[in-house]
C-alpha cells in the first residue's frame, strides 16, 4: 500500500496505529517463542481505522469520485462489457454507468457468474474446501503494559499436530485509540463463544502476552464472532471465453481462511497484477487474460500456504494436493527449525506475509540449513 500511497504508514501512525519492528513483533508456534526478525515491520491497526485511511487516499487521486449504490448487472450488448447497471442508495432508481473497464470486487459471494451465464458467457468454476473455522475479537484497554510489545502471535504447530485443543491459537495487536484488539480462533465445535468469561478463560489459556492482557486490562464492549465456513476460488483463466473490459479482484476471485491474515495483502498483489496488465499496453476493451495469468499466480500462492495448512485438521477431508505428505512433512520441518533460526524464521514469515513465493521455502539453502538446524538441536 506504500507503493500505491507513498505516506499511508506515517499516517497510520500520526493517527495512532503502532508500527512494530523487530522483537515488536512476537510469534509462537506450540508456546514457544519464535526467532525474532530484526528488520521486519508490521503496523498494528484495526480494519476499519485501515480501510478509512485506504477510502481518504483513494478519494484524493485526480479523477476520482464516488457513487453510492447497489450494483444490479452488467452492460454487455455485444463482446465486453461497457459498464454497470445499478440501484441509487437514495431513490432506489435504476441507472447506467458507462466504463472502459470494470472491476468486481464484491467479494466472496459476487454475482458475477450469474450476471455472465444470463448474457449467454461461461461463468467462472468455484473450487471449495470446507474448513469450519470460528473466530472472535474483542477490544482491550491499553494502559503501559507490555511496551516492548506491538502484535503477540500464538499458533498450534507439529508438536501439538497444530490442534487448538493442545496449544491454544489467538493474536493481540496495540492498535489506535490506546487499545488492545485480540482475535481467538478455533474449528468445528472449539469455535470460541461470546461469553466474555470462556474469552477470558481461554486467552489465559494462551502465550504469555495474551494472558496478562487478560489479567490485567478491561475489556471494551462485547465479544465479536464469526463463523468461515469455507476457501474457495474462482477459476478464470480455464475460461474458452470471456468478455473484454472486464476483470475480479480480492476475494470475488479468492476467499482464504482469514487466520492466516493474507485477505489483504492478496488484493493488493492482485492491484498490482491489474497495473502491470493495463502498463504492458494490454487493451482494456479486449479480454484481460494477462492480467487473470498474472493473478493466478499469486492467488495459487496463496490457496497451497492456506489449504496445506488447512489440512492439517482432522475435520478437514480434502482436495489433497499432489504430494500432500511429501508438503507437510516438509513443512513441519521447517516450521521446527523457524522456531530457533532467524534466517529460516525471516524467509518463513516471508512467505506467510506475501512478500516471497512460498518456493522461497524449498530452496535447497533453506532445506539444507532447516536439515543442519533440526540435527544439530
Amino acid at each position: 500500500m506504500e507503493r500505491w500511497f507513498p505516506g499511508i504508514t506515517d499516517d497510520l501512525v500520526s493517527g495512532g496505529a503502532r508500527l512494530g519492528k523487530g522483537p515488536a513483533i512476537q510469534f509462537y508456534v506450540d508456546g514457544a517463542l519464535k526467532a525474532p526478525v530484526d528488520d521486519a515491520q508490521m503496523i498494528g491497526a484495526t480494519r476499519p481505522f485501515l480501510e478509512r485511511s485506504v477510502r481518504k487516499h483513494v478519494g484524493s487521486l485526480p479523477g476520482v469520485r464516488f457513487v453510492t449504490g447497489r450494483a444490479s448487472g452488467l452492460l454487455l450488448p455485444h463482446n465486453r462489457v461497457r459498464g454497470v447497471r445499478f440501484r441509487s442508495e437514495g431513490d432506489g432508481a435504476t441507472h447506467e454507468l458507462e466504463a472502459d473497464l470494470v472491476v468486481d470486487a464484491m467479494g466472496r459471494s459476487s454475482r458475477l457468474g450469474s450476471w455472465l451465464e444470463q448474457a449467454g458467457w461461461p461463468a467462472p468454476s468455484l473450487e471449495r474446501m470446507r474448513v469450519d473455522l470460528g473466530y472472535a475479537t474483542a477490544s482491550f484497554r491499553r494502559n503501559g503494559e507490555l511496551p516492548d510489545t506491538v502484535i503477540a502471535h500464538s499458533s498450534p504447530g507439529p508438536a501439538s499436530n497444530y490442534q487448538p485443543t493442545l496449544s491454544e491459537p489467538g493474536a493481540l495487536t496495540a492498535v489506535e485509540d490506546n487499545r488492545w484488539a485480540v482475535v481467538l480462533v478455533g474449528y468445528a465445535d472449539y469455535r470460541p463463544t461470546r461469553d466474555p468469561e470462556a474469552f477470558l478463560a481461554r486467552m489465559r489459556r494462551c502465550v504469555t502476552p495474551l494472558q496478562e492482557v487478560a489479567q490485567t486490562c478491561e475489556l471494551e464492549g462485547g465479544i465479536d464472532t464469526f463463523h468461515f465456513r469455507e476457501s474457495q476460488r474462482r477459476q478464470f483463466t480455464p475460461l474458452p471465453r470471456f468478455p473484454g473490459g472486464l476483470v475480479a479482484l480480492g476475494d470475488a476471485v479468492a476467499s482464504v481462511n482469514p487466520i492466516y491474515g493474507q485477505g489483504l495483502t492478496l488484493a493488493t498483489l492482485q492491484a498490482s497484477s491489474l497495473a502491470a496488465h493495463l502498463r504492458s499496453g494490454a487493451n482494456p476493451h479486449e479480454p484481460a487474460r494477462g492480467y487473470f495469468r498474472r493473478a493466478k499466480v499469486v492467488v495459487d500462492a496463496a490457496w497451497q500456504l492456506c489449504t496445506t495448512a488447512d489440512l492439517a485438521q482432522p475435520h478437514v477431508t480434502g482436495p489433497y494436493p499432489r504430494a500432500y505428505p511429501v508438503l507437510r512433512w516438509t513443512a513441519d520441518r521447517i516450521a521446527e527449525a523457524s522456531v530457533t533460526d532467524p534466517e529460516i524464521n525471516r524467509v518463513y514469515m516471508d512467505v506467510v506475509n506475501m512478500v516471497q513465493h512460498p518456493r522461497a521455502l524449498t530452496h535447497p539453502r533453506i532445506l539444507l540449513r532447516t536439515a543442519r538446524r533440526l540435527l544439530t538441536r
